[in-house]
């Protein structure tokens, strides 16, 4: 059952409205020093949102789970979230993971529960699986889903 495909779209349309609210300010406050804002917090899930479907599209074709990481704090940096305008990157992180969440939906069962031996989930998972341990792709989209919940809640603590 993938009810993760429900929770990413609940999540995003709810967490949208309510972060639509904070003001620009707001969204530019870092909380410490070498910590990221609202926005670069949205900035990188924008990130991972790109990365993360590219992943999900390819292992459709490929046997493994291995594909390339990023550096997530330069990525974050060179596009200068900071000084984006608010509305403008939670109008694309909406629509970029209600696209994610309909990839999800149209995943085949026989691709999506998959065993791959081969992965690389040790190192890009936000919950690693051990090189040793043959994982999903069900697994990996879950993950992304849990991903994205724990920096919504960071922001939620600013």
């Amino acid at each position: 059952m993938m009810d993760y495909a429900d929770d990413l779209k609940a999540t995003v349309v709810n967490a949208s409205a309510s972060l639509a609210r904070l003001s620009e300010e707001a969204a530019a406050r870092r909380p410490a020093v070498g910590k990221w804002s609202p926005k670069e917090i949205i900035g990188h899930l924008i990130d991972s949102a790109a990365n993360n479907h590219q992943r999900f599209v390819r292992a459709q074709f490929q046997d493994d789970l291995v594909f390339p990481g990023y550096a997530q704090d330069a990525w974050v940096a060179a596009q200068r979230y900071q000084h984006a305008p608010w509305q403008d990157l939670l109008t694309l992180w909406r629509a970029y993971n209600l696209h994610i969440a309909h990839l999800i939906e149209a995943m085949p069962d026989e691709v999506r529960l998959r065993d791959r031996p081969r992965h690389n989930l040790h190192e890009l998972a936000w919950q690693a699986v051990p090189a040793d341990t043959p994982t999903t792709l069900d697994y990996f989209m879950r993950d992304y889903v849990l991903h994205l919940h724990h920096h919504l809640r960071q922001i939620g603590r600013l």
